[in-house]
């Protein structure tokens, strides 16, 4: 899971930060987590998925490098 996401803007800066579980990612994706049973997904207000990360903290990270404000989604 190693992508460049240039570019990532969204109306108003706020970013859902919510968990996927591995198991509900299509084959391709779960085997480049090998290992994890849950990852988590950076999305815009609209839904649309933005990026996918290993763990919470790289999510709120990825946000904030793109000047983006992040809020956890449970």
């Amino acid at each position: 899971m190693d992508h460049k996401f240039a570019g990532l803007k969204t109306e108003g800066g706020i970013v859902y930060v919510r968990p996927v579980a591995v198991a509900d990612l299509p084959d391709a994706l779960q085997e480049q987590v090998e290992g994890l049973t849950t990852i988590y997904s950076v999305h815009k207000a609209s839904g649309e998925r933005l990026a996918l990360v290993v763990n919470r903290d790289l999510a709120f990270a990825l946000a904030r490098e793109h000047d983006m404000a992040p809020v956890s989604v449970h």
